[in-house]
């Protein structure tokens, strides 16, 4: 039968596998809403008559800039099973940017946790397509505030009726907006389809890959406005999976530790600076996470010792790679059998490879000219995907794609394992040859005395380009010097490839998404001189 893959059958399946499976929510002062599938879809079904009765175009662009709660949940549901196009705005990027997008998207209403409000005030004359503005609040917390008619959530769905009679979408119509961080030039608009998200989340719930089950409680610490959190407000309930949303304080492990084992959360979802955060706490006060057994790193790899150590913890880390043009996961690391019989330098080097392409989902990589190359684990090349999830072209642009170049220097092996060495932007070249910066970042996060580490290219007068190691230390260890990590390395990495020096600092720079900004370290680093 060709029945249409679209988001509202996730919300039918999950009423009848998982109706009282829970949904439990944190908002920003602590206090927590239990939900369940039933409520929440009620909740749904009183968005969606309000959406209407907004009188939104039937594929308005909705935006939200919002946390993980049970709120921003609702929308991702009732704006696009409405036939609408929920479009998640990353409040943390720069001012600028969030007013590119939102005009760029021309969106028609914007849902705005109140922290975030004083950010679109200062901006409210220069979105001339937004008619409606919605605060995530009950009436009682609805701020003051210079926007026009501000209305508070609450009050929206109190006027409607708790039904709806959703219509039957085109599964190829469109769902999600998403922009990616705007780290070079302006940021571009990847638009998702029903199709394209409920394949995703059907592939990312296969065994050999994320592999949730109805037995699982899942907290994404990566947030919504981060490609849909990894797409797990679908994921989680198509397969009757329990959802826990800790609300904007993830970077609190403490209170995301404490969150864990109230809620008995079994997998989480974070970037290498959250999980590292966890870690972190857990060290130092011997608090145990009996719950949680698996979770998903991603954004890029963490340091080894990050692994080893929440292994000790109870909790089995596996790379997940992908990015927002993928919507956003492209691969996922799990061990094959054989895995198991390496030595250990070698399972450990097998760890920190990005995965196997998840099904559906193509992968290649290319030499300079386009020319395919040989997936033998050794030879590098652009990394190239396509799929049904896949960025054909960037939203509102002609310009299509057949291969999608992700812009990332890669290695794929002969069972399919891929391996970032690089992005083209950060690889150095030095003397004619080139040094992957992320090799060199592994070697190093190795020292027990590094807290974080990242590694660019700064300009040097005879070999054109040199690498700089740049070191945030741990204070447990306040004898540390450059000289001792530089030395570390040797014999972990080609001869050539050790930096030429190592700056210590207080704190790297973070884009907005949680991941080490090299580009803002370049600019600081723009005039550095070498010995």
């Amino acid at each position: 039968m060709d029945a249409p893959l679209s988001i509202t059958t996730i919300m039918s399946h999950a009423e009848m596998i998982a109706a009282e499976n829970k949904l439990i929510s944190r908002g920003a002062n602590g206090d927590i809403t239990r939900l369940t599938y039933h409520d929440a879809f009620v909740r749904v079904a009183k968005l969606a008559n309000a959406l209407d009765r907004l009188e939104l175009a039937p594929e308005a662009r909705v935006g939200t800039l919002a946390w993980n709660d049970h709120r921003h949940f609702e929308l991702h549901y009732a704006v696009p099973c409405t036939g609408r196009i929920c479009h998640t705005i990353n409040p943390k990027l720069f001012t600028d940017q969030v007013k590119f997008i939102i005009n760029d998207a021309q969106n028609e209403a914007l849902f705005i946790d109140p922290e975030f409000i004083p950010v679109i005030e200062a901006m409210q004359g220069d979105l001339p397509s937004v008619k409606h503005w919605i605060a995530l609040c009950s009436a009682n917390n609805l701020p003051q505030s210079t926007l026009p008619n501000l209305q508070a959530y609450e009050s929206l769905l109190n006027r409607e009726q708790d039904s709806y009679d959703w219509p039957t979408l085109d599964e190829n119509r469109a769902s999600n907006l998403c922009y990616t961080s705007g780290t070079t030039g302006d940021p571009k608009g990847v638009l998702g389809s029903h199709r394209s998200i409920v394949l995703q989340c059907m592939s990312q719930n296969m065994a050999s890959q994320l592999g949730l089950t109805s037995e699982d409680v899942v907290m994404p610490l990566v947030p919504m406005f981060h490609v849909n959190a990894w797409c797990m407000p679908y994921s989680a309930p198509m397969a009757g999976a329990a959802l826990v949303m800790p609300g904007p304080q993830v970077s609190d492990a403490q209170a995301m530790t404490d969150l864990i084992n109230q809620e008995q959360v079994t997998f989480s979802l974070a970037v290498p600076t959250l999980w590292s955060g966890i870690n972190q706490f857990l060290n130092a006060t011997g608090t145990r996470v009996p719950s949680l057994n698996r979770g998903v790193i991603g954004g890029a790899a963490g340091a080894l010792k990050l692994y080893d150590e929440m292994d000790r913890h109870g909790v089995r880390l596996e790379n997940g790679w992908g990015m927002t043009e993928l919507s956003p996961i492209g691969s996922y690391n799990r061990y094959l059998p054989e895995h198991n019989r390496l030595p250990d330098a070698a399972r450990a080097d097998q760890r920190l490879k990005s995965g196997r392409p998840l099904f559906g989902i193509q992968m290649r990589i290319v030499d300079e000219d386009g020319n395919a190359l040989p997936h033998d684990g050794v030879t590098t090349g652009v990394l190239e995907i396509r799929g049904p999830w896949a960025c054909s072209a960037y939203y509102g642009k002609s310009r299509e794609h057949d291969w999608f170049n992700t812009g990332d220097v890669a290695t794929i092996d002969s069972l399919g394992y891929m391996r970032i060495t690089d992005r083209v932007k950060d690889v150095i070249k030095s003397g004619g040859e080139w040094i992957s910066s992320i090799e060199i970042e592994n070697a190093i996060m190795a020292h027990p005395g590094v807290r974080e580490a990242v590694v660019i290219g700064v300009a040097h007068q005879h070999w054109s380009e040199r690498p700089l190691l740049v070191v945030v230390p741990e204070d447990s260890y306040p004898s540390l010097t450059p000289e001792q990590l530089l030395s570390f390395l040797e014999g972990k990495i080609p001869k050539w490839w050790i930096p030429n020096a190592c700056e210590f600092v207080d704190t790297l720079p973070h884009t907005a998404t949680g991941k080490v900004s090299k580009k803002m370290l370049r600019e600081n680093f723009n005039r550095y001189q070498w010995a």
